[in-house]
């Protein structure tokens, strides 16, 4: 984050003393200009800023009125904020295995998840990379259930051509300052074509009011800042060369360490944003010793999948794929200003390793 805002240093600075200036600082202009400028950056016809990722995923459910005793159904592999928040509305996460290629939704395992209960979808696009929706939204149609699409980790990435994000009924991503395209602090956006949807989710975002001090429904402090807005803003005008050049060291990767280790594999149809570059190896504890030796971080996204958290053990949801994967992952450094030379270092330690 340093080099990059070494880069936008003026463009940030500038907007931030705007912001100062004119003191308007939850919902300022800069947040209405940012989602202008993200719906079209997505193709779709609305876009929603909001306080988190996790807060936008709150809002969405909350805008589908999830209400206690419903299921919703979605990917065993993921972050706690998937799962959290369908608990936190009284509803049951009911969790689906994962492909063991890409790691997203395994949607063969669907139907058997889906019940009369269920009223909604959340397939998690994972590590950059989109899961298959056309295969999902198929499914979901079938028994008109309305999908949400986690894209915390794929915001920028393309499925045939499409945005992340206008892929089904609501799309919802976070600006986490590590996320692809991240602010300096935490921030989220929510984006769908359905004109009522989206001003519902306006509503539920400010307390559920429709107009000052009239609340037609219950709702949340959702509200963007107009700080975070008018950094993601600067940040906005270089991410796409930023999605570029992460393309190409996870090609430089690859072909570093494919005789090594298993690669991440991305779907011909897809164009991932590599929010994480994620190997797979069988002794990750002894490669992440080594790496720590050497002074090369490295993360584990992640060590447990949901269905076997404390917290929703009672589920018991069988998800052996996710489990499997969750011992083997490995996480290596990736981002747009890694340079060659530090990459070198990086495979050629997990080379030396694991040979």
């Amino acid at each position: 984050m340093k080099a990059q805002y070494a880069r936008i240093e003026n463009d940030v600075n500038h907007r931030i003393k705007k912001v100062l200036e004119h003191g308007r600082y939850i919902l300022g202009p800069e947040v209405q200009e940012l989602e202008e400028s993200l719906a079209d950056f997505v193709d779709v016809k609305h876009c929603i800023g909001v306080s988190s990722g996790t807060d936008a995923l709150l809002i969405a459910l909350m805008a589908l009125e999830i209400q206690p005793g419903d299921e919703v159904v979605t990917s065993a592999f993921s972050f706690i904020a998937t799962a959290e928040v369908i608990a936190l509305l009284g509803a049951k996460p009911v969790f689906v295995d994962i492909n063991p290629r890409t790691y997203n939704i395994d949607f063969d395992n669907l139907n058997d998840a889906i019940t009369e209960n269920t009223k909604a979808i959340i397939p998690v696009s994972l590590y950059g990379q989109c899961a298959d929706f056309d295969e999902i939204n198929k499914i979901a149609n079938e028994y008109s259930i309305p999908v949400i699409e986690d894209a915390a980790q794929s915001f920028g990435a393309t499925y045939k051509e499409k945005k992340s994000c206008s892929l089904s009924r609501i799309g919802v991503t976070s600006f986490f300052p590590s996320k692809p395209l991240g602010c300096y602090g935490d921030a989220g956006a929510i984006f769908t074509d359905d004109d009522e949807l989206a001003n519902i989710i306006k509503q539920i975002r400010m307390h559920g009011e429709d107009r000052r001090y009239h609340h037609v429904r219950i709702g949340v402090n959702g509200r963007l800042d107009t700080l975070q807005a008018a950094v993601l803003l600067a940040k906005l005008k270089i991410f796409p060369e930023e999605i570029e050049v992460k393309n190409q060291i996870a090609k430089r990767y690859d072909e570093l360490l494919s005789n090594t280790v298993e690669i991440p594999y991305i779907e011909p149809h897809n164009k991932s944003v590599y929010a994480q570059y994620t190997i797979k190896v069988g002794n990750r504890d002894v490669l992440v010793s080594e790496m720590q030796e050497k002074n090369l971080p490295t993360a584990i996204h992640y060590p447990m999948p949901l269905s076997d958290q404390p917290i929703f053990s009672k589920i018991n949801n069988k998800c052996n794929t996710a489990k499997y994967v969750s011992k083997c992952v490995l996480s290596l450094p990736m981002h747009p200003y890694l340079a060659e030379s530090d990459q070198k270092l990086i495979t050629d330690a997990v080379n030396n390793c694991i040979g």
